[in-house]
């Protein structure tokens, strides 16, 4: 792989999926010189706030885990050093792991200065150049052409072909059962409260994903600081789930957080 410029390749773990709220957990780097010489980093941080079941399970670390571990202010230098003046490549970097990264980055005093360096997102090549439509599932699955793509009677042909080739593939019972596929549903790790994600789970409590409060305060708080906004959202278009849910707040009840 020839370099114009040192590139350092990255990957954080995280307690979730907000990037404006979740904590760096791990944080690994492979740092390739141009001169062919490379250089690896990794630390784990502890994120002084608990890791989700749910992220534990998938990431591997548990909350145990970090007890020992330095806090981010402790690595945020040597992080910073590491990179120097290379270019940053990854997977999902460019949506997630750097803004995430910046942001822990500013709330310790640190600047990572991003305006001369390019970045190489393997996931943004891998999704331009990758066809992910239902034309190369059926050919990946069933190895067939889709005729009449888009046309709803092929298309809905082809997903039922799909489906039955996926049960044969990944069921691990006898006879293959649609019920195994279970196993591949998305499990978000920063769950919205509502279909129309206003409010969203972080840490145990509620955020307004919306407004003047948006991002920034738990639905407890805010019955606090600013009971006549929440009473304004009763008043407004919203859905029926949000006004029962703020009614209840506004009564001190608030809802469990999810927890699987």
């Amino acid at each position: 792989m020839k370099l114009e410029r040192p590139l350092v390749v990255f990957d954080l773990e995280t307690t979730g999926t907000w990037i404006e709220k979740d904590k760096v957990v791990d944080i690994a780097m492979q740092r390739f010189e141009v001169d062919g010489t490379e250089q690896s980093f990794y630390r784990r941080v502890n994120p002084g706030i608990p890791i989700p079941l749910r992220v534990q399970e998938i990431i591997g670390i548990t909350n145990e885990d970090v007890q020992g571990s330095p806090r981010f202010n402790e690595v945020a230098h040597a992080i910073v050093e590491f990179i120097g003046d290379a270019d940053l490549g990854g997977f999902n970097v460019e949506r997630f792991d750097i803004p995430l990264l910046q942001r822990e980055l500013t709330a310790v005093g640190v600047s990572l200065d991003m305006s001369n360096r390019k970045i190489y997102d393997a996931q943004t090549v891998y999704h331009l150049n990758q066809k992910r439509d239902l034309t190369s599932a059926y050919q990946f699955y069933c190895k067939k052409e889709l005729v009449d793509a888009h046309s709803a009677v092929a298309d809905v042909t082809a997903t039922c072909e799909v489906i039955k080739a996926q049960v044969d593939a990944y069921s691990e019972t006898d006879p293959p059962a649609i019920t195994e596929l279970e196993k591949f549903k998305y499990v978000p790790t920063g769950d919205f409260y509502d279909a129309d994600r206003k409010f969203r789970w972080w840490n145990g409590k509620l955020y307004m994903m919306f407004g003047k409060y948006a991002k920034q305060y738990s639905l407890q708080e805010l019955v606090d600081k600013d009971a006549g906004y929440l009473a304004w959202i009763l008043r407004a278009d919203f859905s029926a789930q949000i006004k029962e849910l703020i009614e209840q707040a506004l009564r001190g009840e608030f809802p469990d957080p999810p927890t699987a």
